[in-house]
């Protein structure tokens, strides 16, 4: 069920009162600040809060390296070469968000963005070098220039994890690995508390516990998991979106997913994460073609292969739907082998694994989800609408990515905002004020407030996804998800309300709810934003309609578990904090 506009009583930032069904936690933690994640968001803002005498802890859902960024083959984008500039950066990211993007993000996004390249590199991340000795630049798909720096060819965000990694652990820095975050934790005031999390069974600690801390930075990453086939790795279930809902948080932008048009086809029933074939491919030279040979992305945008990756995925998959085709295929034989074994030893790895040789044959590809642009809504310094939880990276929607990502800015976002987070942390915070503040938590719920689905509701989630809210959308597909999900969703409930029964708790079912939860706003999004915009494709409303749309989708949790949703006024998020002017949606 879906209400247009605020409930009676309610505003931005009220909490709901619903936590995950779970034990009480059996141990705690204390910390001035506690970051969820360890990709290049999290570690990045872990690293300058310790920096300012934070008592930092650091959770992650895996291994310290085994964060998103890891998989991250293409770069950092960034205005580092010569005659390139942060405006002619900031053009082609608003160019890619058609329309929807914050001009005042992508603005310090792009000029704040070098000189955070280069801190990276003094905390020891090493880019690839020319002959002449800087960075080796390249392109990728909505560049006009050369500005992404990588390493190791197209292994950047190994490379990138690494010395993060290093950092931290030098630093002699409190982590717990292995840990499912869990629910937000608040005080008697709405203020944020800390977190439960849950430790998978490794580590120094085990079962559910919590960290208090006043001030929680979610860098999740993303929710690639949601459908059938993605480049996210596993542990990518939208955990930090689904808190940030049950917290009141507002998310935004939830319908743009991004779905790299270069994934390796494993065939048309592969499930769960699928090799991307980097864009960078692509930016050296490498030929989109069809069954035949024909270069199908010719004359279709001015950058023709190397167009924005919304564009791309639709040009593959409408050459898909004519030839009646599964796939098309990346050719980059002229390459030779030399070029492939140097610049890109990790997709040529990942193809010969699979029998596939680029160096003699075209490369079968096809669109896959990667990215998401929408996410925990906040404002220029990483702040969200509940006081005190702050989140960066893939989990947040800063407004840089508008309607699509452009390539290679998601590694730049998570250094800026980041440090905008650090930065507004110790200046709120300062000296003994966040020390002096020990957060009492509202006490655990002893009745589960929220319902667990069973482990096997994740395929059947995303097989719901895949089939209705894919690349190619409608008005018929997204109900029949739409119904589908709510029966997940109802099904659950029903339990709970009629028995007080509900599934296990455990890792399988609190990642099969969370899925739930962030595909029904997706779902709920894509059904109201009747037009065609970047990585949002309606065939049944197949033009942009910057009359209607050319502005956000807000949307919150109820306290009985509803959705209320909400239009901004303008393409401008409003404010995200209740001290200020605060925007009030009417009924509709």
């Amino acid at each position: 069920m879906t209400t247009t506009g605020p409930t009676a009583g309610s505003r931005a930032g009220t909490a709901t009162g619903i936590r995950l069904h779970a034990p009480a936690p059996g141990w705690a933690l204390a910390a001035d600040v506690v970051v969820v994640g360890s990709g290049v968001a999290g570690l990045t803002a872990a690293l300058r809060c310790d920096a300012a005498g934070l008592k930092t802890v650091v959770v992650t859902k895996a291994r310290l390296d085994d964060g998103s960024t890891r998989w991250a083959q293409g770069g950092i984008a960034a205005a580092l070469g010569e005659g390139d500039t942060p405006e002619q950066h900031l053009d082609d990211t608003l160019v890619a968000g058609v329309g929807l993007c914050d001009e005042e993000a992508v603005r310090i996004l792009v000029t704040e963005g070098p000189d955070a390249v280069r801190r990276l590199i003094e905390t020891g991340a090493h880019f690839d070098e020319s002959s002449e000795g800087g960075l080796e630049l390249t392109r990728e798909g909505g560049h006009h220039r050369r500005r992404i720096a990588h390493a190791g060819g197209d292994a950047t965000g190994a490379e990138i994890s690494r010395a993060l990694v290093e950092a931290v652990r030098a630093r002699g820095m409190r982590t717990v690995e292995n840990a499912l975050v869990l629910d937000l934790l608040t005080d008697a005031d709405g203020r944020t508390a800390g977190v439960t999390l849950h430790v998978m069974g490794e580590g120094q600690h085990d079962g559910v516990g919590a960290v208090h801390a006043p001030a929680v930075v979610l860098a999740t990453g993303g929710m690639g998991q949601v459908f059938s086939a993605t480049t996210n790795p596993s542990v990518s279930t939208g955990d930090g979106v689904a808190l940030a809902l049950r917290a009141g948080a507002e998310v935004s932008d939830l319908e743009f997913v991004q779905f790299h048009p270069t994934v390796l086809f494993l065939g048309a029933d592969a499930e769960g994460q699928q090799p991307l074939v980097s864009e960078a491919v692509r930016g050296e030279g490498a030929h989109l073609v069809d069954a035949d040979g024909v270069r199908f992305m010719t004359g279709q945008h001015e950058l023709g292969e190397l167009a924005p990756r919304d564009i791309v995925a639709k040009g593959i998959t409408r050459r898909m739907l004519e030839q009646g085709a599964e796939h098309m295929f990346l050719d980059a034989r002229h390459f030779g082998a030399d070029m492939w074994e140097h610049r890109f030893p990790t997709i040529l790895a990942s193809c010969r694994a699979h029998g596939i040789d680029p160096v003699t044959e075209p490369v079968p590809v096809a669109p896959a989800a990667h990215y998401a642009s929408g996410g925990v809504r906040t404002d220029s310094r990483g702040r969200t609408t509940v006081p005190g939880l702050y989140a960066c990276g893939e989990v947040a929607c800063t407004g840089v990515h508008g309607a699509n990502r452009l390539a290679s800015n998601s590694l730049l976002e998570g250094l800026v905002y980041a440090e905008r987070i650090v930065a507004d942390i110790t200046a709120a915070h300062g000296g003994d004020g966040l020390h002096a503040r020990v957060p009492a938590p509202v006490p655990h719920p002893e009745k589960p407030a929220h319902p667990l689905l069973a482990p096997e509701a994740r395929f059947a989630i995303q097989r719901i996804m895949t089939e209705g809210a894919g690349v190619l959308r409608s008005a018929a597909s997204l109900d029949t998800a739409a119904t589908a999900l709510q029966r997940l969703h109802a099904d659950a409930r029903d339990a709970l309300d009629e028995n007080g029964k509900t599934a296990e708790p455990g890792v399988d079912t609190w990642e099969a709810t969370n899925l739930l939860c962030v595909a029904r706003v997706l779902v709920t999004a894509a059904r109201q934003r009747e037009e065609t915009r970047g990585c949002h494709w309606r065939e049944d409303h197949a033009e942009r309609d910057d009359t209607t749309w050319h502005r956000h989708i807000v949307v919150r949790l109820n306290p009985d578990r509803t959705l209320a949703v909400h239009t901004t006024d303008t393409a401008d998020f409003p404010p995200t904090r209740p001290h200020q002017p605060e925007h009030r949606p009417q009924e509709q």
